[in-house]
């Protein structure tokens, strides 16, 4: 029997990493294949690529279901003989829907180790794997066990062997050290295993060095990587003494369980740069959190953050729609975190996946979601269409202005004087109504910005001289000159000679700005005193900036 293990990744630079090790689990069994594909990639081209086999498993999420199953679809229009088997979490739970369709033969729920190691064995003669959904004359026919695979059986297997160090460089690579999670956050599958099981360690260490020497982004899938503070400091440690200078290792922590051992590891050994947190807060609002089953300290959390942002790149996370969380609850949320200054904030909206307490729960809370892929909510007793719907306007905004680092200086001084939630709020509806989402140029983002800034700010002339720097500060090599006017060339030329710029090696902008530069991210208000704000370009690096402390005092 010849299978092939695939599944439609949401990007290129995706690996999946439940079908290498499937693959490699299994590699004795003659005919087994795995192959990756992207959702964007052609379906009938994707389906062509399938024929040469007699049974094609898909390995399916939430991103990617619609598209595999119309690969399915295509399959068996090509040949209806050959099977179609589906795993993976988004078909392990309320899967009826999917066995019902023609194109699909055969459904693994929960862990696949021990039922698809059965299916090899026994196929054709199915009937009796346990965890596996199949067609029986006409019947529905399923043996539920909830398996639970021993991680030991993982010993010494590399799930990376057989890929190429090429292409393992210029994606990211998953390392998986355990399974399951201490929490209960209703709203997250990982609830439904609250048992914390590992490989063995020396496994765990021996695949982790293979990708360290190929790759150059390592993702760890633990739920909560530092809920062992020995494994945690070890683990760093590992890293630390076989690590390539240029890779970077990112991990899902939980903020206010981080042990101060792990705290003062980071700060006497970890180098900056080299670690990413992805910290999931999701609520300020702590009856929100108690409804859902999730305990958090929000000011543990921020204290943790806080200590660690000089050497590690905080990356945090916050849910729209939970249930209790009113209007005033996520602009709180918003407002708090986002002082916190991550350089990446994602702001998601509450999702209801197969399986989970929150959307076996949806009817009391009033919720509609979107019945398709991802079951995103649509309203709730506590957030109206109309509210969600300004939301994801905030959010583009967040996303474009803040996530892409286009407008640091104006936003970091809008959160200290202003509302960040009001202003983002008004920036997105007015990109919404003026400009595209998803289709804009560079010098639209700036002009929105401006444009809204002047509309809605004149009382604060500091926010368009902000909004003129970041957006001199966004290139590499020297842009046109917009918002405000450089200086003339002949005041340029003597600057130049009289501090013995370069201009053969570099090029240069100068901005009479009428605040002090040096207290723009050390003082909530700045003070006003007139200053030539000389930013240099090399073409290579982002724009540097020179401070003249005066019109006519200049100091590097």
């Amino acid at each position: 029997m010849r299978l092939l293990l695939t599944t439609l990744n949401a990007k290129f630079i995706h690996i999946n990493l439940a079908i290498r090790l499937l693959y490699q689990y299994n590699k004795a069994h003659e005919g087994l294949a795995w192959r990756e594909f992207t959702i964007k990639e052609d379906k009938d081209d994707i389906a062509k690529n399938c024929l040469d086999y007699d049974v094609v498993a898909f390995s399916c999420y939430i991103w990617n279901i619609t598209q595999t199953l119309e690969v399915a679809r295509k399959i068996k229009a090509l040949n209806p003989q050959i099977k179609i088997l589906l795993g993976g979490p988004e078909v392990s739970y309320d899967w009826s829907e999917h066995i019902a369709r023609e194109e699909v033969d055969y459904i693994i729920t929960g862990e696949g180790e021990i039922p698809f190691q059965e299916f090899l064995a026994s196929y054709p003669n199915t009937t009796h794997v346990k965890d596996l959904v199949q067609k029986v004359g006409g019947e529905v026919l399923y043996f539920q066990q909830g398996t639970i695979f021993d991680l030991n059986n993982y010993a010494h297997l590399n799930p990376y062997i057989d890929d190429d160090d090429a292409e393992l460089r210029n994606k990211v690579v998953y390392i998986e050290t355990s399974r399951g999670c201490p929490y209960k956050c209703e709203f997250c599958l990982a609830s439904l295993d609250n048992k914390v099981r590992y490989l063995p360690f020396d496994t765990i260490q021996s695949n982790l060095f293979y990708v360290m020497q190929r790759a150059r982004t390592i993702k760890f899938l633990d739920r909560t990587f530092n809920v062992k503070k020995d494994f945690t400091i070890s683990m760093f440690s590992y890293i630390l003494e076989h690590r390539k200078p240029e890779t970077v290792f990112q991990f899902e922590i939980t903020a206010d369980i981080v042990h101060p051992d792990i705290v003062k590891y980071i700060q006497e050994h970890v180098p900056a740069g080299v670690f990413r947190f992805e910290i999931g807060i999701q609520t300020v609002n702590q009856k929100a959190n108690l409804q859902v089953s999730r305990k958090q300290d929000f000011d543990k959390t921020s204290a943790v953050i806080k200590s660690l942002e000089n050497k590690i790149e905080m990356h945090l996370d916050l849910i729209v729609g939970l249930p209790l969380d009113e209007w005033a609850d996520v602009k709180y949320s918003i407002e708090e975190v986002f002082k916190l200054y991550p350089p990446e904030l994602q702001l998601g909206f509450l999702k209801f996946l197969k399986g989970t307490p929150v959307r076996e729960k949806y009817e009391s809370h009033g919720y509609v979601f979107d019945a398709a892929p991802p079951y995103q909510i649509i309203e709730s007793k506590y957030l109206s269409k109309d509210e969600l719907l300004q939301i994801t306007y905030l959010e583009e905004a967040l996303e474009i202005y803040w996530n892409k680092k286009r407008a640091f200086n104006t936003l970091k001084y809008i959160a200290e004087n202003h509302s960040i939630f009001d202003f983002l709020l008004g920036l997105g509806k007015y990109f919404h109504t003026h400009y595209h989402f998803h289709k804009h140029t560079t010098d639209d983002i700036y002009d929105a910005l401006h444009q809204y800034v002047t509309l809605n700010f004149k009382e604060d002339s500091l926010l368009a001289e902000l909004v003129a720097l970041d957006y001199y500060l966004h290139f590499k090599i020297k842009p046109k000159s917009r918002f405000i006017e450089d200086l003339t060339q002949k005041e340029k030329h003597t600057i130049i000679e009289q501090k013995g710029l370069d201009y053969q090696k570099y090029r240069y902008i100068m901005l009479p700005v009428s605040f002090n530069y040096n207290e723009l991210h050390s003082n909530t208000q700045l003070q006003r005193a007139p200053q030539n704000l000389i930013l240099q370009y090399n073409g290579v690096d982002m724009a540097k900036v020179v401070i003249q402390d005066s019109p006519h005092h200049f100091t590097v």
